[in-house]
């Protein structure tokens, strides 16, 4: 099913994300947690792609075995950095081949040590789009980011860019993490000045590891308010309870977003079957 179908029925969905492994032997381990997660019936899950070989290559592995095992819609990474345009139409093949129809296009980083001679790759994210939807029927989605791109000199010039995504095809966007709900309702408002009426799927991190915080604001740019930085600093020490108190921050951030009206929340699950878990179940009656 195209994801795009499963947005504009307006209802409340809950969706997650896992990651193939980066050794071939934990391939088996992923697989179990990604089986685990999907038995919670998500309205899809997405599978993440790294560039030039590595993990890239069990996206389409698990892609697969979420839609012809499990009954999932799968929604598959794809990134152009570091990969050629021949890497980037033997991985749509292959998505094509399983009956894979939903495509997240990334730019994505470069990998350090691979050079790619100029002209055989795609250098910006919709590039991409514009290849994935001349190439079949897919539902493509792509990322925006709430508190402005790391690389960008200002949030009007990356919506700009995020413009330019939008009008080379995408069918909808999904956020970077972000902890404050505030700053994702007034993004909103901005895009919609934008003209970039595409739904938008908000993207939720659990922190249940207070290691995890230094590199999502190095990667992301994202600002911690002062009530989740609270919660860190009380907790941080205590595995179980930091686990809790950052599925309990989530559910707070999602039940809110639901009753504002941004039916459509991703939580990054990070393999953990047991975080996914008890997301799904503190909502469950909310998402029907």
């Amino acid at each position: 099913m195209k994801i795009k179908d499963i947005l504009n029925k307006k209802q409340p969905t809950l969706s997650f994300e896992v990651f193939p492994p980066k050794k071939d032997s934990d391939y088996m381990k992923v697989e179990e947690a990604t089986i685990k997660i999907a038995k919670l019936k998500p309205a899809f899950m997405s599978v993440t792609y790294g560039a030039g070989g590595g993990t890239s290559k069990h996206t389409v592995d698990i892609a697969a075995k979420l839609y012809n095992s499990c009954g999932v819609t799968p929604l598959a990474h794809l990134t152009c950095a570091s990969s050629t345009k021949e890497e980037v139409a033997n991985q749509l093949g292959k998505l094509k081949e399983q009956g894979i129809e939903n495509i997240l296009a990334l730019r994505g980083d470069r990998v350090a040590g691979r050079e790619i001679a100029g002209g055989e790759e795609y250098q910006y994210a919709s590039e991409l789009v514009q290849v994935i939807r001349s190439y079949g029927d897919f539902c493509i989605g792509a990322a925006c980011y709430p508190e402005g791109h790391v690389e960008a000199a200002n949030r009007k010039e990356d919506i700009v860019y995020l413009k330019e995504k939008v009008d080379a095809g995408c069918d909808f966007l999904t956020t970077q993490m972000f902890f404050d709900n505030n700053i994702l309702y007034n993004y909103l408002y901005q895009l919609r000045e934008a003209g970039i009426t595409v739904p938008v799927i908000a993207g939720i991190m659990p922190v249940t590891n207070p290691g995890q915080i230094k590199r999502i604001c190095e990667l992301s740019g994202t600002v911690l308010p002062q009530r989740f930085k609270a919660i860190v600093e009380k907790f941080g020490d205590n595995k179980e309870a930091m686990e809790q108190a950052g599925i309990a921050y989530a559910t707070d951030q999602i039940i809110d977003l639901y009753a504002n009206g941004v039916n459509a929340v991703h939580v990054y699950s990070m393999n953990k079957p047991e975080v996914a878990s008890s997301i799904y179940h503190n909502i469950s009656k909310i998402i029907g």
